[in-house]
């Protein structure tokens, strides 16, 4: 379970959002929407720990995230809008390199994984020579291969296709009636059912801009 607590995020004096709390149960997919620049990317960043609130606190299965930052990462898997791969390793070096690190997934079709997300030709490729799509896709391969039950995604569907969008968003049902968590921003409307599908939307608040 994923649990906030009244957080506050402030930027440069300006209030983003102010005492939001929600929680999110196994079995959930959250969108949390709002305009650009309301805090949707700030607030992925507090619930994975890369900056810190001006108030409240994040807790993962009862527990704060901040008193056990390494067993709470060993559940995360965070996709924010850097990619994360390696430029002088190709797409499917990347992806071996990742399965390293989740090894129940050593027999996993790592060609397969490429092709799922369009990359099919591209696999002998260094990452250096792909576009930025391209390594949208690479980073996004790494759903196929990890147990962690908490997923925190920041636009994933960025220059994904409509075909490419159905895929994933069958992959997060999955993960979701499997027990999971998925947590993340996007524009488009999602082709998945409400009862699995809540969303939080963050507005401006005229009264709560500066402090």
């Amino acid at each position: 379970m994923l649990h906030c607590e009244k957080l506050t995020c402030v930027r440069e004096d300006r209030i983003l959002f102010k005492d939001l709390s929600f929680t999110v149960n196994p079995g959930e997919i959250v969108q949390v929407e709002g305009p650009n620049g309301v805090g949707k990317t700030s607030l992925f960043r507090l619930l994975v720990g890369l900056s810190s609130p001006y108030s409240g606190q994040v807790l993962w299965n009862g527990n704060l995230t901040s008193d056990d930052r390494e067993s709470f990462y060993q559940e995360l898997l965070y996709l924010g809008h850097k990619s994360g791969v390696k430029p002088e390793l190709t797409a499917l070096e990347n992806l071996q390199f990742f399965q390293q690190v989740h090894p129940s997934h050593r027999n996993a079709d790592l060609w397969q994984v490429l092709a799922k997300v369009g990359l099919a030709g591209y696999e002998d490729i260094t990452a250096s020579q792909l576009s930025a799509g391209q390594l949208r896709r690479v980073a996004l391969a790494r759903l196929w291969l990890n147990d962690c039950p908490l997923w925190i995604l920041d636009e994933p569907f960025t220059a994904i296709d409509k075909s490419g969008v159905a895929v994933l968003e069958e992959l997060f049902i999955k993960h979701a009636q499997n027990g999971g968590i998925v947590v993340l921003t996007t524009h488009q409307d999602l082709n998945i059912d409400s009862n699995l599908l809540a969303k939080i939307t963050l507005t401006k608040t005229a009264d709560d801009l500066y402090v």
